[in-house]
């Protein structure tokens, strides 16, 4: 609820920054790659869903098996998150406007999201 406040309170304001860049756009990739890679979630999907499909009696190693499924994700997820941000810039960068609704309704859904707790807490 916090995090909400703040961005309702302070939203960013699209524009052109008058520093340069102090990576390069391989730097900025790998450091998301790495950030997205110790994201818990993913463990918990590598660790809950992929085992389901691994067949250890079948013609690949149990390794081969995984490193497959777990390139294959990475694939899908890359091409999702440049889709959405190649898109998302350019909708950003022509409307404004959008930009400022973007804001608005992420910050209201963030103290949406985090009163859940305290109403089932008072419920229940």
């Amino acid at each position: 609820m916090w995090l909400g406040r703040g961005v309702l309170s302070r939203p960013a304001i699209l524009g052109a920054s008058a520093e340069p860049m102090a990576s390069s756009r391989g730097r900025i990739m790998l450091k998301g790659a790495g950030i997205s890679g110790l994201n818990p979630k993913a463990l918990l999907l590598y660790f809950s869903l992929f085992p389901q499909f691994i067949d250890p009696a079948g013609g690949w190693p149990v390794a081969a098996q995984t490193g497959l499924f777990g390139a294959l994700h990475m694939a899908a997820c890359t091409a999702v998150y440049l889709t959405v941000g190649v898109l998302a810039r350019t909708v950003l960068r022509t409307r404004p406007s959008a930009a400022r609704a973007v804001t608005r309704v992420s910050g209201a859904m963030m103290i949406v999201i985090g009163g859940f707790p305290l109403v089932e807490r008072l419920a229940g």
